[in-house]
């Protein structure tokens, strides 16, 4: 009987579908990482939702994942459903060494999850991620998640989620980013404003183009640019022309990540007007492409260089007026976390066998550019 693999199981809402895929950027960037450090580590990715099309069972970048494709059915139906990932995940723990559950989001993977590790004995951890520290969050009650079971990825989601549900996370490790990815190919900064992410009220679009259009009015020959796309793009794209911005901003729509790191790698400013964010994962690809960062979310409790705090709409605007007009502003790559290091310690919350057992000079390959 051959020896059973040491595996961390994964539960996700979404996954992407394919090698060229994303869905959730950073938690993919994470599991190939995991797969870079420690390569005698099977991965298991059950994803519940999402994608809809693809075969039951499929590979990406050497990990199994599982589509259950959930979203097709009714929510009525969705306890068959988890008695399926039930069924399935007690036949991975039989065959083999499960080092522990990791669930993407305090929702509903998180509360098949956090029941199914109990009965058999499993460490499980949940990883915090942005909304889902809220208040409005539902499945804290029923999860009833102990410290130790929480995994957040900043200061302030871990002072969210304390407050919203009277429980303080135990683990607080920052999201990280692959510095492997980007292009050493020398560019011009020729955009001055940069948007990135999902067109939808909470990320406050319509702030952005604001900002750019008082920003023409003391640079006319302003270039700004927002990749993303989402269900406001013909709104705003109806405010842009309003605005009379048809000459200096343009809507990049949904880009692959490697191109939207080339993107930034061209900008100055890196604006992120946002309202609520766990951690702006692409405020740090930001940050190490050399932009600097405007936002009203402060993630850490500590500074981050080049990253720059604001309160109010006037003080995004004033900020961003005065980083263009600085002649001498420093482009440096920034690197506050590497999602290498991200990899090792979570790792290490599940399995301190394992994380001791990889090697970094044998694990990592010297870049990954995938």
């Amino acid at each position: 009987m051959p020896e059973a693999k040491k595996t961390l199981i994964i539960l996700t809402p979404a996954f992407a579908e394919h090698e060229a895929d994303e869905w959730l950027p950073s938690q993919e960037h994470f599991v190939r990482a995991v797969k870079r450090n420690f390569p005698g580590l099977q991965l298991i990715i059950h994803s519940f939702l999402y994608p809809l099309d693809n075969p039951p069972e499929y590979q990406w970048f050497g990990n199994t994942v599982l589509a259950y494709r959930g979203a097709k059915k009714s929510k009525w139906l969705r306890p068959f459903l988890w008695q399926k990932i039930w069924k399935k995940l007690e036949a991975q723990v039989k065959e083999q060494e499960v080092i522990g559950i990791f669930s993407f989001f305090c929702s509903g993977c998180a509360l098949l999850g956090h029941y199914f590790a109990a009965r058999h004995n499993i460490t499980h951890r949940i990883w915090v991620l942005g909304q889902d520290a809220r208040k409005e969050n539902r499945h804290v009650r029923f999860i009833r998640p102990q410290a130790a079971e929480l995994v957040v990825i900043s200061d302030f989601l871990q002072q969210q989620f304390a407050t919203a549900h009277g429980i303080r996370p135990a683990y607080n490790i920052p999201i990280g980013i692959n510095p492997g990815l980007y292009s050493t190919e020398p560019c011009e900064r020729d955009i001055d404003i940069l948007g990135v992410g999902s067109l939808i009220p909470l990320k406050r679009y319509d702030l952005l183009l604001e900002i750019i259009k008082t920003a023409k009015e003391q640079f006319p020959g302003l270039r700004a640019r927002h990749a993303g796309d989402g269900p406001l793009k013909e709104e705003l794209q109806e405010l842009a022309r309003e605005y009379g911005l048809e000459n200096n901003f343009s809507f990049e729509g949904k880009k692959p990540n490697r191109d939207i790191l080339r993107l930034m790698q061209r900008s100055k400013v890196f604006l992120h007007p946002s309202s609520y964010e766990g951690f702006v994962a692409v405020g740090l690809e930001a940050l190490y492409a050399g932009a600097h960062v405007v936002s009203f979310c402060k993630p850490m409790n500590k500074d981050l260089p080049h990253w720059h705090v604001v309160r109010t709409k006037e003080e995004m605007i004033a900020k961003t007026l005065e980083l263009l007009q600085d002649q001498a502003l420093d482009h440096s790559p920034v690197l506050p976390y590497d999602i290498n290091d991200m990899a090792r310690q979570i790792i290490g919350l599940f399995s301190q066998e394992t994380l001791t057992a990889a090697s970094i000079s044998e694990a990592i390959p010297a870049a990954d550019k995938r």
